[in-house]
């Protein structure tokens, strides 16, 4: 019987301990295969079954019990070597691991559990908001500026800040010249309290002319005390008419300046939605138009919260400002009236009147023993 060629035969190659074979190519081959498989796993316990290194059928490497070997094999997971991974593919052989050791499993599709939202993507999210919705309305600004956009105009109530921002310049300015009065009456005060106290001095020293300079000293500190009064109710005045201005009229001011910034998003997203619905209509723009009629939708209703927000905040306001007002006014008369003519009983019931009270020189300054 004539022997068959070993590329179409199938041979068994025992490998033995010692691991040596007379042909090198096969013993580099062995030698790479013994590096990838686990030191629990000897080439004594293996042994390889080839359909021919040289032909196009696939070979098989069998790692078990030996015949003739005792040991039983180790459930050990078989770490790849390079160079006999490569000789493996480039031949097309298969590695074959007992059942009770641990798999590799191939690769496939891959789930991703649902995982938790990153706090840095969040951020950049709102970045990304925010960078869009500042561009918008700038571009909306400038469109104003040139005269290209348009805008959406309350005429009434744009009449209305209008005034209360002219009002609240004019009433600044009246707050300042009466702190400038105010300035001026304690320094003209406390010269007639200097004043006084020479002429009751010198009214002393000279016998003379006692009574002369007595009489100019109760009458200089007559008016310093009438200037005290006067001067507690310009004080009055100036705080309430501050009040009015740097707090409640500011606080109107800023609620306008919100209006306004939403009266600017709303023509932004308004201006966009109409250049969309200008454009074609097909599967790729019905979904930003569909998009953008949501966001319109959301600034339009923040629009008109911040318009009915103004229009009730300038109702109380100008109530709260005509009471006010209407107040210190009289307040104002009636004491500037009643120092000049001289009328001390008429200056203090004005101050009665207004529930003022005045601050005795000396009075905030802490005791010796509160310092201590």
């Amino acid at each position: 019987m004539a022997e068959e060629s070993p590329k179409n035969s199938a041979a068994e190659i025992p490998v033995t301990s010692n691991g040596q074979l007379e042909d090198s190519h096969e013993h580099n081959f062995n030698r790479d295969l013994k590096r990838s498989l686990p030191a629990g796993l000897g080439l004594s316990e293996t042994k390889i079954t080839s359909h021919g290194f040289d032909g196009t059928k696939e070979g098989v490497v069998e790692a078990g019990p030996y015949p003739g070997s005792s040991a039983s094999p180790k459930s050990s997971v078989i770490s790849p070597s390079n160079a006999a991974a490569s000789r493996l593919a480039g031949q097309g052989c298969d590695l074959i691991i007992p059942t009770g050791s641990r798999t590799q499993q191939k690769s496939g599709p891959v789930v991703l559990a649902d995982e938790v939202k990153n706090p840095a993507m969040e951020k950049l999210e709102l970045v990304r908001k925010w960078s869009l919705n500042t561009y918008k309305c700038t571009r909306q600004i400038i469109s104003e500026k040139l005269g290209r956009g348009s805008r959406t105009v309350d005429l009434e109530l744009e009449a209305q800040i209008d005034i209360l921002r002219d009002n609240k310049k004019k009433y600044e300015n009246i707050l300042k010249l009466a702190q400038t009065l105010s300035t001026q009456l304690f320094q003209m005060v406390h010269t007639q309290r200097q004043l006084g106290d020479a002429f009751a001095d010198l009214s002393l020293k000279s016998l003379e002319l006692h009574e002369e300079f007595g009489y100019n000293a109760d009458t200089q500190k007559l008016l310093a005390k009438n200037g005290e009064t006067l001067l507690g109710a310009i004080n009055f005045f100036i705080a309430s008419v501050n009040t009015l201005v740097n707090k409640t009229i500011e606080d109107t001011l800023l609620t306008v300046k919100q209006y306004e910034s939403a009266r600017i998003e709303y023509d932004a997203y308004r201006t966009d939605l109409e250049e969309l619905n200008l454009g074609p209509r097909d599967a790729n723009t019905l979904p930003k138009i569909e998009q953008s009629q949501q966001l319109f939708q959301v600034h339009k209703e923040k629009y008109d919260k911040m318009r009915n927000d103004v229009s009730i905040k300038l109702k109380f306001l100008e109530e709260n400002k005509v009471k006010v007002l209407h107040n210190q006014l009289v307040l104002f008369h009636n004491a500037i009236a009643a120092y000049f003519a001289g009328n001390q009983k008429q200056l203090e019931q004005t101050l009665k009147q207004f529930h003022i009270k005045l601050k005795t020189p000396g009075a905030d300054a802490p005791s010796w023993l509160e310092e201590q």
